[in-house]
């Protein structure tokens, strides 16, 4: 990844122009070939950027970032560079659940039958082309269960699962799956949705399938 902090103007040429005035600027260059401007502001966001494929040429003070099949340009009007640095960051691990998330999703696994009765667990993260499902089992029916796994249960995690039930009710030797939503707290809009697109919703409590059981067990 390169860093390079300076004064610089950025126009944009493709379907419509902008124009970014002379100030001082952070460019970031990652290893992809993306390329994105960013100000001290705004959080996460850049004020432009152009996605990959795209190539980088460096003429004197004018920088040109062209889209390798758009034809869109980023130029960048170079006034003073204040700092210019590479940085090798190497292969990413990705995203790591949350502790609390992760550890539910062993515990279920390890006790299936929290789901019901007759319950078996075909793996943990059974791999697809868009991720892995956090649980896949099978019913008393021998049915296929897919289970998606969230500390808090809201409408993103309904969507995932049901882009999971997409891909895997696809394959002739799974479907045809249903799916659970299993997270310690639902939210109204979650169920809603869940209930809409025929997913069963799960409250989990984390203490008791840890095997402390409270005063008055809520498992469900």
């Amino acid at each position: 990844m390169r860093l390079v902090i300076a004064r610089c103007s950025v126009d944009y040429i493709g379907r419509l122009t902008a124009h970014l005035p002379m100030a001082p600027r952070l460019v970031l260059i990652k290893a992809d070939g993306s390329v994105s401007i960013h100000a001290d502001d705004r959080a996460f966001k850049p004020l432009n950027w152009m996605n990959p494929p795209c190539k980088l040429k460096e003429d004197g003070e004018t920088w040109t970032v062209t889209h390798g099949k758009t034809g869109e340009k980023l130029v960048l009007t170079m006034a003073e560079i204040l700092h210019d640095s590479s940085h090798e960051l190497g292969v990413d691990p990705g995203l790591i659940k949350d502790g609390v998330e992760a550890h539910l999703q062993e515990l279920l696994a390890e006790h299936i039958t929290t789901l019901g009765e007759g319950y078996t667990l075909i793996r943990r993260e059974y791999m697809t082309a868009i991720g892995p499902v956090d649980i896949l089992c099978r019913d008393a029916k021998s049915a296929t269960v897919a289970v998606e796994i969230k500390r808090r249960g809201e409408i993103d995690g309904v969507e995932q699962l049901t882009r999971y039930l997409e891909l895997l009710n696809r394959d002739p030797l799974l479907a045809p799956v249903r799916g659970v939503f299993a997270a310690q707290e639902i939210k109204p809009q979650a169920r809603v949705l869940a209930a809409d697109r025929g997913i069963e919703c799960v409250t989990l409590d984390y203490a008791a399938l840890r095997g402390i059981e409270p005063e008055n067990p809520t498992l469900f």
